[in-house]
């Protein structure tokens, strides 16, 4: 899992990575298991949040669109990538770089 492979860097620049499942419990914590992330992996099995962050059903597919969404200690957003297609994602280096010089957006993306 490319995320696991800069989990502790992104720790050394004080943040941390929170990945969000509209799964099940039990299909997160599965999830957990077979990538072996380190880092929390919650169940939104409810929506609220991501439909809170307006991304539930962002690609009429039933699930939440992928995003990374970088809140600072005030939880207001100051960076963010959503995803056009389920492959869409922002790269764990492209985190790494907006956490280490700590700019507005994450580069070639739309927010």
């Amino acid at each position: 899992m490319e995320l696991e492979g800069v989990y502790q860097d992104i720790k050394a620049e004080r943040a941390e990575l929170i990945a969000i499942s509209v799964d099940s419990v039990a299909d997160a914590q599965r999830m957990v298991d077979h990538a072996g992330a380190s880092f929390p992996v919650l169940s939104d099995e409810d929506h609220l949040v991501t439909q809170n962050y307006g991304l539930f059903d962002l690609l009429n597919d039933g699930v939440s669109a992928p995003a990374t969404l970088i809140l600072n200690r005030d939880r207001d957003l100051i960076g963010s990538q959503v995803g056009t297609n389920i492959a869409d994602r922002a790269s764990a280096e492209s985190i790494l770089r907006f956490l280490q010089k700590r700019n507005d957006t994450l580069p070639g993306t739309n927010g």
